[in-house]
């Protein structure tokens, strides 16, 4: 995917290929969406670099099993298309309408501009994402991709933290749209 930087007003303006913008003056947040948090699970996250547990979560199996809670976390949060998922650092997640099933179809040039939401464990369903629509998939390679209502879950690899810039956006021989608690796309937009 290009990208194209530019200036205006003093501010510098990001053109991603979804034909969207992004200021970097205003730190990439839209008005409807949540200031970003700490300590959170980025397993997948095209700009991962740690998990942690969540604020005031434990790493611990509350079954009191000592292993480690890996399993990414889903959660909900508004944005200017209605609630919608994210992974809990922020990132927005899509799913590919070209996917009729839990079956992963983007690969290659596809999953490096649409990484899928990979996950260690069983995924966890956090601050209203609904447990029960949670799931996992085979990729080729083996790991685990998250699904969820059934369809395999992705990022957009030029999004930072809270950003929705590609909803209803047409590429790789399908349409990208945002989840909503309910394992459904988000209305097209008009």
């Amino acid at each position: 995917m290009l990208q194209r930087l530019a200036t205006l007003g003093g501010a510098l303006v990001l053109v991603t290929a979804c034909g969207t913008t992004a200021s970097t003056s205003s730190g990439g947040y839209g008005p409807a969406s949540p200031a970003p948090s700490t300590a959170e699970d980025t397993r997948g996250s095209p700009s991962a670099t740690a998990s942690e547990p969540e604020a005031g979560g434990s790493t611990e199996a509350s079954s009191g099993d000592p292993s480690p809670r890996t399993g990414t976390r889903i959660r909900v949060a508004d944005s200017e298309f209605g609630p919608m998922l994210f992974n809990t650092a922020g990132q927005a997640i899509y799913l590919f309408d070209k996917e009729e099933g839990p079956r992963a179809e983007c690969y290659g040039a596809c999953a490096a501009d649409w990484p899928p939401v990979l996950t260690d464990g069983d995924p966890r369903g956090v601050r209203g994402a609904r447990p029960g629509l949670l799931g996992t998939t085979e990729r080729r390679d083996g790991s685990l991709q998250v699904t969820y209502g059934g369809h395999p879950l992705y990022f957009y690899a030029h999004e930072d933290p809270w950003q929705v810039l590609c909803h209803d956006f047409v590429e790789y021989g399908g349409t990208w749209f945002v989840v909503q608690p309910g394992g459904d796309a988000a209305p097209p937009t008009t």
